[in-house]
């Protein structure tokens, strides 16, 4: 039986808001300088999410993997404007619970985990745009194949695997990127953050990277590994 618009709506929601509360909740914790834990806690939040979420909505609580969805034709034009709303607000309500939880002397200094260039400190160059962009281009690409390989793929592995292989997929890119661009991935991760603590820097880095990661994996997996017979 088809599910409907609004049930996947929840569901991605509740799935972003999962994401950025657990995910930037972390950086703001004592232990956010740790840069596994952080790691781990949006690896983790999107892993359990998708496990539980997938069979209603695919599970993508992510803009680019949307847009990676889109060109690789396995969601409608309208069915994935209305993911991208609920990403978003999802994004907010969560930064937004986040500012109220945490008093602003704590999450001024890292705007509420906002991804930054250069963040967390401790580099001896300075990453710039250009770079911002290419990092998460490749680091959003290795997600959404990942999710096509396990979550969209009919013959993949999610039965297996579950949502984990995505959720270490994200660990596995914030173990790298995070010192450089603070391993975003996602629009949405970006979008909550900076728009409640007011921080858009280099904004632009934040969704033309994502964006363009997921649509070379979106259309390399659908043309190259697809049954187009099913």
């Amino acid at each position: 039986m088809a599910i409907a618009a609004w049930r996947k709506a929840i569901a991605e929601f509740v799935g972003a808001f999962t994401l950025i509360f657990i995910g930037a909740g972390s950086i703001l914790s004592p232990g956010g300088s740790n840069l596994l834990l952080v790691a781990f806690a949006h690896g983790l939040a999107i892993g359990v999410m998708v496990s539980a979420l997938a069979r209603i909505s695919g599970g993508h609580f992510n803009p680019a993997v949307t847009l990676g969805a889109l060109v690789g034709r396995q969601i409608t034009p309208r069915l994935a404007a209305v993911y991208w709303g609920s990403q978003l607000l999802g994004a907010l309500v969560a930064a937004f619970g986040l500012s109220i939880i945490f008093p602003s002397s704590v999450w001024q200094a890292s705007h509420l985990g906002t991804p930054a260039l250069g963040s967390p400190p401790g580099l001896s160059w300075t990453v710039t745009p250009a770079v911002g962009i290419l990092v998460e281009a490749i680091l959003t690409f290795l997600l959404v194949f990942v999710v096509y390989g396990t979550g969209i793929d009919p013959k993949g592995s999610f039965n297996a695997v579950g949502g984990f292989a995505i959720g270490l997929t994200i660990s596995i890119d914030i173990m790298m990127g995070g010192p450089l661009t603070g391993a975003a991935m996602n629009p949405a991760r970006w979008f909550g953050p900076a728009v409640v603590s007011q921080f858009f820097d280099n904004w632009y880095v934040y969704w033309i990277g994502p964006f363009l990661g997921a649509i070379v994996a979106g259309l390399l997996y659908s043309r190259a590994f697809l049954d187009k017979t099913r």
